[in-house]
């Protein structure tokens, strides 16, 4: 974001001595009135705190001068060219004082605090203000300075000359003044005296008191977003509600409850709205025809958007027997989608679609992505296409770029397609088996070995699908059937974001790649340490490659462990990001890869458009599509807070999960599940149930009357007297105790589970026993002492690959 720059400033003048502009005439010095410009330049140009003694001095205004003086100052602040700062000091609409009150809004990726004027009234937004630390006594910043995002400050601004473009000022901290208002999303509870608000968050101890002129609107059981207000220093804190969001018996405000905890933008602006609807299909002009070329569409069975074709047939090069070309078609987004404009602004504020199991909140409006970029069967569509060509080995030998327009032959899903290929195909499949899935499918077969030879990681954990009826109540909850046909769509989509990469870094373009890091050495050793617990050997030593988990997780298939080893391989893994700076794609062992192929709901991948049409000069209109200089520049800035959005996404659609299933089960208290543990803490287990997925916690103190010790290292609760151990991946039974749909928290009881014969202490790679945590449980003698105790602290395509 680029804020306004105002003049440099001179140096400040002396308290009580404001120094004339450059520009003052020297006759001003000989007393009388200024003119009005020379009058607003002064107050621009002069640093300190300016008001009418400070402008008669610098000028030599006295006597009976200074009264014209104070109407002409009267009637600049009535045009709206002059201000108060608060008293009786003045300063042009849209200038910072030279010391003002900042609120911290974030922290940028170096970590450091950007803040922005409290009060601010100029018509450009206000800028963007970077906290410049200093380091006294071995602390970040001096003082009593901000803590964190919402503390507000009185600060000195000054001109930043590092970064001018990015933070305009900079400030230096001269007090912590407050913290200001802070948002608290929860479910109104009227009483007589208001209400009381009870925040979703379940991190959150406590309640919000609400006055009964601060209700509003809301009703008993509304869910609504509050603002925290002054109150009593002892006693529950005070909150206004300031938004009803809806009801709690609604079904459907268990993902409102996730949009707005998470602050995702869930509404378009009027203007992108409008924008959308005026647009019209691109046709075959500048274009080349695909629409004899049979591409079909291949997606889950509640897609409402489809913005990737595939075809394949047997390459006809006698020099290439056995390979194959594939032609994989993506939506052309950025022949609507233009850089700059208001409906790229939004989506490149969102990031991402974000996909709850009710709803989806798009990235851009549903006239772009439901509509004139979504491949509709027998429909033209305007595409951006790749045709790859693999040999027999599965290798990519070659691939081209095309900007056309396609026609999609089938509309099929997952089942469709899998069961055409396993010999049932019905009445949509039967007529394009043989000339349009079977050859496809060929190719699949072959790109396969190309895939088995570059050997990606290959872990396989259970997804959840939540079904609704038609009220938006849930019903059922099971796990995602998995086709061999979804893994036919994400290895070609694979190839195709291989391929953007390297046309892109091939003309010495900047991209946005896809990156995912090896995993640390720290999580490398911590889990060589926990496969010794199970006499599964891990060299701590080499390169660690994806191979080197894929041998682990086929060593353990099928046995007592192959849950709890897979849960920990995924666990040591770093997180995929975006980035301009390649490192490679550490699961998918690639070196370059960059995501093209769903442009309607993530942005990076219309940057990766821009960037191809820009350097491959895809026409037509290629100078309004493709990739501005300007966008270039800012990949880092973009990469950074795409990354941001998809982990917020993935927040908001976990949480709206365990929400769901919470209130699923509400009415199942007491039932009895199967399932294993997912995570050992110091404070008991969390156990996800067999059946749907659900994730509730087992308390420590309901496990037994004896101490237990945490084995970091084996991922384990071990009883001090029964050695009874408790291990992350372990089958157990358990009772559903406590269901908060409004939360999303579950509690079970343990009824089965566990073994015996645990240990603590276990060595690390220095030799030494690492500390586990003990916690007593149960009644026991007053006084006892435990003897030897240790006391410490301590689905679909692939969307984010």
């Amino acid at each position: 974001m680029t804020a306004r720059k105002t003049p440099p400033r001179p140096k400040k003048a002396p308290a009580g001595k404001a120094k004339p502009s450059a520009g003052q005439a020297k006759d001003d010095s000989a007393g009388g009135l200024p003119s009005r410009e020379r009058v607003l330049a002064f107050i621009s140009e002069t640093e300190g705190n300016i008001g009418k003694r400070e402008i008669a001095r610098a000028f030599n205004i006295k006597g009976s001068d200074r009264i014209p003086l104070k109407r002409m100052l009267r009637e600049l602040e009535a045009e709206g060219l002059l201000e108060k700062d608060g008293g009786k000091k003045l300063r042009r609409p849209g200038e910072l004082p030279a010391v003002t009150v900042l609120e911290v809004t974030h922290t940028d990726m170096d970590g450091d605090l950007i803040a922005k004027p409290l009060n601010w009234s100029g018509e450009e937004p206000a800028p963007l203000i970077v906290i410049v630390p200093e380091k006294r006594r071995g602390k970040r910043y001096a003082g009593d300075a901000p803590t964190g995002v919402g503390d507000r400050v009185l600060a000195r601004i000054a001109q930043n000359t590092d970064e001018p473009d990015t933070y305009p000022y900079e400030a230096r901290v001269i007090k912590r003044v407050g913290k200001g208002a802070e948002r608290v999303l929860g479910v109104f509870k009227a009483d007589a005296r208001g209400g009381r608000i009870l925040p979703v968050d379940k991190k959150t101890r406590h309640e919000f008191e609400v006055g009964r002129g601060d209700a509003g609107d809301a009703g008993d059981g509304d869910l609504v977003m509050g603002e925290t207000i002054p109150g009593k220093q002892h006693g529950r804190p005070r909150a206004r509600v300031i938004e009803v969001l809806g009801n709690r018996d609604d079904p459907r405000v268990v993902s409102l409850i996730a949009i707005h905890a998470h602050g995702i933008p869930d509404a378009f602006p009027e203007e992108v709205v409008k924008s959308a609807a005026r647009m019209r299909h691109r046709g075959l002009k500048g274009r080349e025809d695909l629409r004899d070329i049979p591409l079909v569409t291949i997606d889950p069975a509640d897609a409402r958007d489809h913005d990737d074709a595939v075809w394949a047939m047997p390459d006809d090069n006698p020099k290439n027997e056995g390979g194959h070309i594939v032609i994989v078609a993506i939506a052309d987004v950025a022949a609507y989608v233009r850089p700059g404009e208001p409906m790229d602004e939004e989506a490149k504020k969102r990031g991402n679609s974000t996909y709850f199991p009710d709803r989806v909140v798009p990235m851009l409006p549903e006239r772009i992505s439901n509509d004139l970029c979504s491949l509709r069967e027998k429909e033209d569509r305007a595409c951006i296409a790749v045709r790859m060509t693999f040999d027999r080995h599965g290798t990519k030998i070659g691939h081209e770029f095309i900007r056309g327009l396609m026609k999609s032959a089938a509309s099929l899903t997952y089942r469709q397609m899998q069961e055409a290929i396993d010999g049932k195909p019905d009445d949509k499949t039967g007529p394009l088996l043989d000339t349009v899935l079977q050859p496809l499918w060929n190719a699949y077969q072959t790109m396969l070995k190309g895939r088995e030879q570059r050997g990606p990681l290959e872990l396989d954990l259970p997804e959840y699908r939540i079904g609704f009826d038609d009220n938006g109540k849930v019903v059922q909850v099971k796990e995602y059937e998995r086709f061999e046909s979804m893994r036919l769509i994400e290895e070609c989509m694979i190839q195709a974001n291989v391929c953007a990469a390297e046309s892109v870094e091939d003309k010495r373009k900047r991209v946005i790649y896809r990156v995912h890091d090896g995993p640390s050495r720290e999580r490398i050793m911590a889990l060589a340490e926990f496969l010794d617990t199970l006499d599964i050997s891990f060299s701590k030593g080499e390169v660690v490659r994806p191979q080197n988990f894929n041998r682990i997780l086929k060593q353990v298939h099928d046995t007592e462990h192959d849950r709890m080893v897979s849960e920990v391989i995924l666990r040591s893994q770093a997180q995929a990001i975006y980035s301009p700076d390649n490192i490679g794609h550490f699961g998918l062992n690639l070196r370059r890869y960059a995501h093209f192929t769903s442009p309607i709901r993530r942005y990076a991948d219309l940057t990766v458009h821009r960037a191809l049409i820009a350097s491959l000069n895809l026409g037509p209109d290629v100078k309004k599509d493709g990739q501005p200089e300007e966008e270039e520049r800012g990949l880092e800035e973009i990469a950074t807070h795409i990354s941001m959005t998809e982990r917020r996404s993935m927040m908001a659609e976990r949480d709206s999960k365990d929400r769901f299933i919470a209130q699923y089960l509400e009415s199942r208290i007491g039932a009895e599940f199967k399932g294993h543990i997912s995570g050992v803490t110091r404070f008991g287990l969390f156990v996800k149930l067999d059946d749907n997925g659900a994730d509730g916690i087992v308390p420590i103190a309901t496990l037994g009357a004896e101490y237990f010790h945490h084995d970091e290292v084996g991922h384990a609760l071990v009883g001090e007297r029964s050695r009874t151990t408790y291990r992350l991946g372990e089958a157990v039974r358990v009772k559903l105790a406590e269901a908060a749909p409004i939360t999303g928290g579950m509690r079970f009881e343990l009824l089965d589970g566990g073994s015996t014969g645990g240990s603590t202490g276990r060595r690390n790679a220095s030799g030494r026993g690492r500390p586990g945590t003990s916690r007593r449980r149960g009644p026991q003698k007053s006084g006892a002492k435990p003897k030897g105790k240790r006391k410490t602290g301590s689905p679909g395509k692939g969307r984010r690959r």
